[in-house]
């Protein structure tokens, strides 16, 4: 018993150590080379992001945010659908996601998230409709209540916000004992989020229509997760994931008392990851916004349901135009 038992707590070592070593191999990519051929970096104040940028630049500027493990590769059929309809529309990779520089510290908070947000609109000198999915909408609503004046309206798609209930207070919670130390965290990382043997059952973890998680999103997913120090950067963002943002403006109910951006909000009906409710009760906090449900659709709409989300992103778009921003 005794043999076993020491065999099984050395695998339990060695297969996680192996899935790091592995990764460190296989992450040898330069962002430069392994970016696609249509995208571009932008230098900001806070680092160069990279985009997708498709449209006539002097087309109404939309700026639209990623969820997670994602980048704006996952929203190219959205934005050239949006091109087409002479909108300039615009991915960005918000790091350590995608293609954009990783930050130096490793701080990829909320707040600071939304810090590149508006950099990034200061340097297109654009005046966006933002659409942020999932975790980019917590970046994206954070965003629009620091400098308002920068945005035209929002659009939420299935927002992974966290907005504390009356009972939580602010809902900090300390990080897992486990992953407060990096090297374990880099384990679980390499075990998971950038190990490709589950970008797929992770992908369809998030579907209400598994059969979303097609080879090509697979592909498109897995695209920037061969960057050199992948496993690295995203263990410095695991935090974020794990923990509720302390002192963001945009989990505490009060801010949307007087939140006044023209606001869409985007759902779908069948969402296991941030539920239906959240939108409901989105939608009651911010005065003159809209729910529109998707049926039939998890949290991943534009991949689930891609023309029936455009259809209702074209809608949305038309209805904030005849509202009144700040």
């Amino acid at each position: 018993m005794r043999v076993l038992l020491l065999s099984l707590l050395g695998a339990a070592i060695v297969v996680p150590l192996g899935f790091r070593i592995f990764a460190a191999l296989r992450e040898t990519g330069s962002a430069a080379l392994l970016r696609p051929a249509d995208g571009q970096m932008v230098k900001t104040s806070m680092g160069t992001l990279h985009v997708l940028e498709m449209g006539p630049t002097d087309g109404p500027p939309l700026l639209l945010l990623h969820g997670t493990a994602a980048w704006s590769g996952l929203w190219r059929p959205v934005l050239e659908a949006l091109a087409q309809e002479g909108y300039r529309a615009v991915g960005m990779d918000m790091p350590p996601f995608g293609f954009s520089d990783r930050d130096p510290e490793g701080d990829y908070s909320r707040q600071r998230q939304a810090a590149r947000v508006i950099a990034l609109a200061d340097a297109l000198h654009i005046k966006p409709v933002l659409i942020a999915h999932s975790f980019g909408a917590g970046a994206g609503v954070e965003a629009t209540m620091i400098a308002p004046e920068r945005f035209a309206g929002l659009v939420v798609v299935d927002g992974a916000i966290g907005i504390a209930k009356p009972t939580e207070g602010d809902g900090t919670k300390a990080m897992p004992l486990p992953l407060r130390v990096r090297p374990l965290r880099e384990l679980a990382v390499a075990l998971t989020a950038t190990n490709p043997l589950m970008t797929r059952r992770l992908l369809a973890s998030l579907l209400y229509v598994k059969d979303a998680a097609t080879d090509e999103v697979v592909r498109v997913l897995q695209r920037p997760m061969r960057i050199a120090g992948s496993t690295r950067a995203f263990a410095d963002w695991l935090p974020s994931l794990l923990v509720p943002p302390a002192g963001a403006r945009s989990t505490d109910p009060a801010n949307y008392r007087d939140f006044c951006l023209p606001t869409g909000i985007i759902w779908g009906s069948e969402d296991s990851i941030t539920p239906v409710q959240q939108g409901e009760r989105l939608t009651g906090l911010i005065a003159g916004s809209s729910l529109t449900l998707i049926p039939e659709t998890g949290h991943i709409p534009q991949i689930e349901s891609p023309a029936a989300f455009i259809a209702s992103l074209r809608e949305t778009l038309q209805a904030l135009r005849s509202q009144h921003g700040c």
